[in-house]
């Protein structure tokens, strides 16, 4: 089953607050996962505060086609949990 996620909020850097639907949130710092062709662009702060909650992919995209499985969030969003 794919996590639902219901909310992304820009924090600081390259970090963003990530709330799903069962009650997991946390920051999760993505610059370490901004390499690869797809994602170099997104190293540019500008650009990468440019994200958007895909409510149809439940994950997070940018204008440029990037995106992150959603399954990848959640991990990352758990273990950032306390």
């Amino acid at each position: 089953m794919t996590p639902r996620l219901c909310e992304a909020t820009y924090v600081a850097d390259y970090k963003i607050r990530l709330r799903y639907a069962d009650g997991v949130e946390g920051i999760v710092d993505l610059l370490p996962q901004l390499w690869g062709e797809v994602f170099e662009p997104l190293k540019d702060l500008q650009r990468f505060r440019e994200f958007t909650l895909d409510a149809e992919l439940q994950t997070l995209s940018w204008p440029t086609g990037a995106d992150f499985a959603p399954e990848f969030l959640y991990a990352q969003t758990s273990q950032a949990s306390p």
